[in-house]
């Protein structure tokens, strides 16, 4: 599940913004921002080991900062989502374009949630079936693609109208790893970070798991070979098969770079994985949202009709309720058909660190309630214990600072900003703490 959200438009067609702002110094940037990311998926993974509950993350900031941090992360992670799903089915319209350019872009996004509302009310099990083999064409894909651009560097391969070989040197076309310097590296993370999103899904199946102990760290172990063969790999072959300045966003950069290599076959087949890779974390953004809504509905912080349960075993109320935010996208996609990626991708990229930064401070949280208590034998840790985790708690604070810095991200610090106190408002009218419950019985 985590692979079906963290493996999709933000490597297969925002990577291309981040090229774009950084040069080759964007693979630095994965592995930054990987790094990091490794250290918020192991802090939830200890906390999934010793507490393996649905919707862990918003369970863990209730129990260790407060009911009102438990109501703010749970209801910032299906923003998240959301946020993350729109970015999603707007990429599967420019996909579409590849193939259909006289079409528009808003046709192809409404017929797409469409799709995901059916497969996300079937029974659990076929959803399952379902994201699991769009999961496997994509890695597949993502694998055959890194050995066939590989093969094409080491045959010296050349590029219709280009002198130049593939290989390091065209990595190198503009002469430095750092063509826009060290602010350019800075600016990209705003994508690079949004890459990453929703790979903290794993913790939402902590709960349904059959033994948590043993699946979760599995799962998030594989993340350090994953990130570096997925997104650092794969962007470091197509930045050496075609001159990345030529990267302009009009279609993945993947199928563009196979395309002006005069291989159409390759690029029409790319546009069939990426387009598989849309719909595998438009699915997986769905499933996550809607869990999350559903445990929280069960702790008092979303509406009970949240918790009903379809024939086929569904939270059905929490598609419906996604399947209208996606058809927010698809009057986005008609009104701001060039601009909306973007923008999107920034604010998502805000409420992915935000929930990330409430993972780190629930577990500095337990860290430190532990040490008052009992020394606990831990199973499963963050390698470089409290100390990881403060470093990568001020690289996710800094990556929230860094979204003021260019006005095309700024937009992310008001959309922001604006969904706290709104959250805020929400949780002083709408939820009823202990204390009321209290209060109103006497």
């Amino acid at each position: 599940m985590a692979l079906g959200s963290a493996i999709g438009t933000g490597l297969f067609y925002g990577s291309s913004a981040a090229i774009q702002a950084a040069g080759p110094a964007v693979l630095f940037a994965y592995m930054i921002g990987g790094a990091a990311v490794f250290i918020v998926m192991r802090a939830m993974g200890e906390m999934a080991v010793k507490h393996p509950v649905s919707g862990s993350f918003a369970h863990y900031a209730s129990r260790y900062l407060g009911r009102f941090a438990g109501f703010v992360t749970g209801w910032t992670f299906t923003f998240e989502m959301a946020i993350v799903a729109i970015a999603d089915v707007t990429a599967f319209g420019i996909y579409m374009r590849f193939w259909f350019p006289q079409v528009s872009q808003w046709i192809w996004v409404l017929a797409v949630v469409l799709l995901i509302a059916v497969i996300n009310l079937m029974k659990v099990k076929v959803f399952g079936e379902t994201e699991f083999w769009l999961a496997v064409i994509k890695v597949t894909a993502i694998i055959a693609m890194i050995i066939g651009g590989a093969a094409l560097i080491v045959f010296g391969f050349t590029a219709p109208g280009s002198e130049t070989a593939t290989g390091f040197a065209t990595l190198m076309s503009a002469g430095t790893l750092f063509p826009n310097g060290f602010m350019g590296l800075l600016l990209s993370f705003a994508v690079v970070m949004f890459a990453f999103g929703g790979i903290e899904t794993i913790g939402i199946t902590a709960g349904e798991a059959e033994d948590p102990a043993k699946s979760v760290p599995a799962a998030i172990n594989t993340v350090p070979w994953r990130i570096l063969l997925f997104y650092v790999a794969s962007l470091a072959v197509v930045m050496m098969l075609f001159d990345w300045r030529q990267i302009d966003g009009s279609a993945s950069p993947f199928v563009q770079i196979f395309d002006a290599l005069g291989l159409p076959a390759a690029a029409h087949i790319l546009n069939a994985v990426v387009i598989t890779a849309a719909v595998s974390a438009i699915n997986a953004d769905t499933f996550g949202a809607g869990r999350m809504m559903f445990a929280m509905s069960r702790e008092g912080h979303a509406p009970a009709s949240f918790a009903k349960i379809s024939r086929h075993g569904v939270p059905w109320m929490t598609v419906v309720i996604m399947s209208l935010v996606l058809l927010v996208g698809v009057v986005l996609n008609a009104l701001l058909p060039e601009s909306l990626f973007m923008i999107i991708a920034s604010i998502a990229t805000f409420a992915t660190v935000w929930v990330w930064i409430m993972i780190l401070t629930s577990y500095l949280a337990m860290r430190r309630k532990d040490k008052k208590s009992v020394a606990l034998e831990r199973e499963f840790t963050v390698p470089g214990g409290t100390i990881s985790a403060w470093i990568a708690l001020v690289f996710m604070a800094f990556v929230v600072v860094l979204l003021a810095l260019s006005a095309e991200t700024r937009v992310a610090l008001y959309a922001g900003a604006g969904w706290l106190v709104l959250l805020g408002l929400a949780y002083k009218f709408l939820v009823r703490t202990p204390q009321d419950e209290l209060a109103s019985s006497k």
